[in-house]
């Protein structure tokens, strides 16, 4: 095949038939192994009737270690799952309708030139991207920062929803105005409605001095919302109001102030999952889920540990001398699952800053006992470990592998593990996985 398009589908790509540039077909894994070995395609297009699908092939392709650019095609009512195809190294999507030919051939030409697939958001973002689950993180966060479109970033505790807001930000149309940032889930309902909305002299016990929120800070900017999915179901109304009509009230106020400002959202959460509990409101999730990023959990990242550990010892090389890391260290780095993700990584380089003793490296001795008890991608047989011991360390890196497999979907991931829903969250806290 000279310079064409290799096609997975089942069905849904009849549409590729009449395309002028050559292409090829496939329905099954196997005859696509075979293609792939030809010379001259250009890129692989997945074009099926469900995004499961896709999402398969996407992973199937990434395990073979692909290096030509994959693009999936969706239909309209799946668009909002591009985050997932994006972990898995699809680099477009295309929104199927009768213009699909058209927009593939469009996408393969934009992929083919030449470009820097992990160029910097911003100078100073502190953002490390060598893995396909973050590079295709930071592909969604460029698109992002080309509108003003609300933000909600998902993902486990740890990895880094911040850093991300503030990269949307800053290389975003309102990098000049503020960046406010707030914990919703560090202030009781009361405090949090006047941290946010501001209140007037006098409009509670103790307000002195009348003090503006958060949303007139952030006004011309960016109002991160950080831990959203810990509200309650009254704040969440007012919260709804204000970004529907672009005005908040203080409280004690007798006007309300319009405000403009970018919102972006993150939780740990599965809002929807919380939305059909009647935990969070539907037409507030709806409101903030209009870019959805989903944040790969560290354990998914091993390409990225090792930067990121040279990265934190940057700012101590001088006084350590640190700078390298053996290869002893990077095994048992980036075998560890850290359920604590980026942050539990920072803190354990800290620890050894801390602690280093002279030397260019860090060694396996100098990581904490955890890491240097962890057991390296399949269980080992450990002298004086019991079988239950050793079946629960099985367990524990299963059902991680599972959930990173699906996007840690936890309704699909338990489907697919053949246990209950809360079977599966009972041995996700048992076992401490976020």
């Amino acid at each position: 095949m000279d310079d064409g398009i290799l096609i997975l589908s089942d069905g849904a790509s009849a549409g590729h038939s009449g395309e002028r540039e050559p292409c090829s077909i496939v329905a099954d894994r196997e005859t696509a192994a075979a293609a792939l070995g030809e010379r001259g395609l250009r890129a692989i297009c997945l074009d099926h009737t469900r995004v499961e699908s896709a999402l398969s092939d996407a992973r199937w392709l990434r395990r073979r270690r692909n290096r030509l650019p994959v693009i999936a095609v969706v239909d309209t009512a799946e668009v909002e799952r591009a985050s997932e195809l994006f972990a898995c190294g699809v680099q477009e999507i295309v929104v199927r309708d009768a213009s699909t030919p058209t927009s593939v051939r469009a996408r393969v030409d934009e992929l083919a030139r030449p470009r820097d697939p992990v160029r910097p958001l911003q100078a100073g973002s502190g953002i490390v991207a060598h893995s396909p689950g973050m590079r295709a993180c930071l592909e969604l966060v460029r698109k992002a920062q080309s509108s003003d479109a609300s933000v909600l970033l998902l993902g486990e505790t740890g990895t880094g929803k911040e850093v991300i807001a503030r990269a949307l930000h800053e290389g975003g149309r309102r990098a000049r105005g503020p960046f406010v940032a707030i914990n919703c889930a560090a202030f009781p309902e009361t405090l949090l409605e006047s941290e946010l909305f501001g209140h007037e002299r006098g409009a509670f016990t103790g307000a002195s001095r009348a003090r503006p929120g958060h949303f007139v800070q952030a006004s011309g900017g960016t109002l991160f919302l950080d831990e959203i999915g810990e509200t309650s179901l009254g704040f969440q109304v007012k919260l709804l109001r204000a970004l529907q009509e672009g005005v908040v009230r203080a409280l004690g106020a007798q006007r309300e102030t319009p405000v403009d400002v970018r919102i972006v959202a993150a939780t740990n959460r599965e809002l929807a999952q919380e939305v059909e509990c009647g935990r969070f409101r539907r037409d507030l999730y709806f409101r903030l889920n209009v870019f959805p990023i989903f944040l790969p959990p560290l354990r998914s990242r091993t390409e990225d540990v090792v930067p990121l550990v040279l990265q934190f010892l940057t700012a101590s090389a001088e006084a350590t001398g640190l700078r390298r890391v053996a290869a002893d260290a990077r095994r048992l780095l980036e075998t560890y699952p850290w359920p604590g993700n980026v942050r539990e990584l920072e803190n354990e380089v800290a620890r050894i800053v801390t602690h280093a003793e002279g030397g260019a490296e860090i060694t396996a001795r100098m990581l904490s006992p955890q890491l240097r008890g962890v057991a390296p991608g399949l269980p080992r047989d450990e002298h004086g470990e019991t079988l239950r011991q050793a079946v629960a360390r099985f367990e524990c890196w299963y059902l991680s592998r599972t959930l990173e497999r699906n996007a840690n979907r936890r309704v699909v991931s338990a489907r697919e593990l053949g246990i209950t829903r809360e079977c599966l969250y009972k041995k996700l806290r048992r076992y401490g996985i976020q």
